[in-house]
């Protein structure tokens, strides 16, 4: 008798139907592979840059848009928001419209020993990526300590009087250099823009009050200094406009007698010259002129009596009230003289 072998039938331990093993060995696989390809790109925004690390090792950094890199662990991308600019507030919080005073950062000793508070605003961004991740271990708290000690640091060499009222402008950029100096001495690759003081003022209370009175008076000496220079400029321009304008006057009196008194004296000399041509005329001529100025609406009746003896009648009452017989007077007087003095 012969014996047939039958082969033996194939164990299924799953107790899969037949191709689903493959199918989900094909899922798992795909899935593997979308897991893997969606690590390999990557998007960075607008305001911000990525830094490349290639086993754990920086090898480079991307700028905004969609980009490509190995799978973990090969490759590795940290973002950071290296094109926005970012503020940290020293001396209080802000907590979206609520400010909450910090004391311990505000209160601060200046050089006369008096206490301040003083709260400002740094604002800062990323120069330098590899910098700010591996040379620092929290850069904003880094940045918050650097900033709080360099104020420290210059109103610490101030008086508070000068800190509070005209100092202000001068402390924050001496505060901007000093913190400048930390970044550069630290390689933080942290770039400061700005910091601005909000507050620099004594504590509240009496203290404050006195300050503020103080700031007040000074307020008010400036405010009357400065009228008082508005009034000067104003006053003075115009005495010297006057001054000028008076001397101007002056001058063209000067000037206007001088050319009259030069007329005067060529009219003299020029009537001079006349009166040395011949004298008699002239003197009679300068007689009847001077006459009509000193007497304008007189009456003038001029007789020749120097020659003969006869008394000659004028009815001068006569010819003043009658003029129409003045020519018919003088008539009778020429034929009485005429007849006086004929033998």
């Amino acid at each position: 008798m012969e014996l047939v072998k039958i082969p033996k039938r194939q164990e299924n331990p799953l107790n899969l139907p037949p191709g689903m093993l493959k199918k989900i060995i094909i899922g798992v696989v795909a899935l593997v592979a979308v897991v893997i390809g969606s690590s390999c790109f990557y998007t960075v925004q607008e305001q911000e840059r990525a830094a490349i690390l290639t086993f754990g090792k920086y090898t480079g950094e991307s700028t905004a848009g969609l980009h490509f890199k190995w799978p973990y662990p090969i490759q590795q991308v940290i973002v950071v928001p290296a094109e926005l600019t970012q503020r940290i507030h020293i001396g209080y919080r802000v907590n979206g419209d609520v400010s909450t005073p910090v004391e311990e950062e505000a209160m601060m000793i200046t050089g006369d020993e008096n206490i301040v508070s003083a709260d400002a605003v740094v604002q800062w961004k990323i120069s330098n990526i590899r910098d700010y991740l591996y040379n620092i271990s929290d850069p904003e708290q880094f940045l918050r300590n650097a900033a709080s000690s360099s104020i420290r640091s210059v109103i610490g060499s101030e008086k508070l009087d000068y800190a509070i009222t005209d100092g202000k402008t001068e402390i924050q950029d001496k505060v901007r250099e000093k913190l400048l100096e930390l970044q550069n001495k630290y390689h933080t690759g942290i770039q400061i823009i700005d910091i601005k003081f909000q507050d620099i003022e004594p504590p509240s209370g009496q203290v404050e009050e006195a300050f503020r009175a103080v700031t007040n008076a000074r307020e008010e000496k400036n405010t009357k200094i400065n009228n008082a220079a508005k009034y000067e400029n104003d006053k003075i321009p115009k005495a010297r406009g006057e001054a000028q304008a008076q001397l101007e006057n002056a001058e063209a009196v000067k000037k206007s007698r001088i050319l009259n008194a030069q007329g005067d004296v060529a009219q003299f000399n020029a009537i001079y010259a006349e009166y040395a041509k011949n004298k008699g005329i002239t003197e009679s001529r300068l007689l009847m002129e001077t006459l009509e100025k000193i007497l304008p609406k007189a009456k003038i009746i001029i007789s020749d009596s120097s020659s003969g003896d006869t008394v000659k009648y004028l009815p001068l009452n006569e010819l003043i009230r009658n003029p129409g017989s003045a020519s018919g007077a003088s008539g009778s007087a020429g034929a009485q003289q005429q007849g006086g003095t004929s033998p």
